[in-house]
């Protein structure tokens, strides 16, 4: 299908928060439905600000403008790519054999000492000698993301019909990510590549700041491709396959790519910082009870969190 602009739906977060009882519940709907219908939603008055976003931005572009020699000494084997660097075309889409033209950086969650938790899930975070004030912009944004991420899986909760506050024990220490990534210049014609081939994304929900540039496109749900950019002051939220497959397939994992740009545009890189919201390795992604019935049978077999994780980075090519 051709490709074309589209508003997507934009909702206030502090409606959530801080609204009346009526507020709230139209936040919720609100929600739901852009999710039924297009797929991805723009959020604002989330909890990350305009300026700390800046920061990251600024530091991420320094960290990767580093010479490669420098930013391999971060790629460490045997994290399959948690934590750290993870070079160019290491990555690929699910199904596809070409690595994506991307580079990026993940950010883990911290896991404090007294908190009994298998430590394998949990490699510590890597930090930058030669551009300090982007671990510290990427450990700040975390926290920020991961806290925005928690309301929008209680609105969530609530449009399934759940206790508002049903994935909150789920999440809390989950194995979020916050991925920088940098799309660079396209040197010669690219055979098959592109900055990232059509995919869904694994977790439960993605938090995307804005990028630097145009090229994210949705397959909205009539099957056209359109364009999406956050305004200043939003974020893009989608549901991931988890999600997806927790609700069998009630609420149903977004399709997405970036494109390359017009030749022209070729020299010019491109920045784009998602957060991916995963929960705690041993959560059941058993489909819910009240998503399975007689006109939408269960579609998926019982796993955890950590055995989807798993199979997942071994079909993109992260672990062997």
């Amino acid at each position: 299908m051709s490709i074309y602009t589209q508003s997507i739906p934009c909702i206030d977060l502090n409606l959530f928060m801080f609204g009346s009882a009526a507020e709230k519940s139209q936040f919720v709907q609100n929600l739901g439905n852009a999710f039924e219908t297009i797929g991805f939603v723009a959020v604002k008055g989330h909890l990350l600000s305009d300026e700390l976003a800046g920061k990251l931005y600024e530091s991420a572009k320094s960290f990767f403008s580093l010479p490669s020699e420098t930013k391999l000494q971060y790629e460490i084997e045997g994290l399959y790519g948690q934590r750290g660097y993870t070079s160019f075309g290491k990555e690929h889409a699910k199904g596809q054999s070409a690595g994506d033209l991307k580079e990026f950086w993940h950010f883990g969650q911290d896991l404090p000492f007294e908190v009994e938790l298998d430590r394998n899930d949990y490699p510590d975070n890597i930090l930058v000698k030669e551009t300090p004030e982007f671990n510290t912009a990427g450990l700040e944004a975390y926290m920020h993301l991961e806290k925005t991420g928690i309301y929008m899986l209680r609105a969530i909760a609530l449009y399934l019909g759940l206790d508002e506050f049903y994935f909150d024990a789920k999440v809390e220490y989950g194995q979020s990510i916050l991925r920088p990534i940098h799309y660079g210049p396209i040197v010669g014609e690219p055979v098959e590549a592109v900055r990232a081939a059509a995919h869904e994304d694994i977790n439960l929900i993605t938090l995307l700041m804005g990028a630097s540039a145009d090229g994210l496109e949705v397959l909205n749900k009539s099957g056209q491709w359109i364009q999406v950019t956050a305004l200043p002051e939003q974020i893009i939220c989608n549901v991931g396959d988890m999600l997806q497959r927790l609700t069998n397939n009630k609420l149903k994992s977004t399709t997405h790519r970036v494109v390359n740009p017009p030749r022209a545009l070729w020299n010019t890189s491109r920045y784009s910082i998602p957060f991916f919201m995963h929960p705690l390795s041993g959560m059941s992604l058993a489909c819910l009870p009240s998503c399975v019935g007689v006109d939408n049978p269960k579609h998926y077999e019982d796993c955890t969190a950590g055995q989807f994780l798993d199979e997942r980075l071994r079909e993109i090519g992260l672990k062997k």
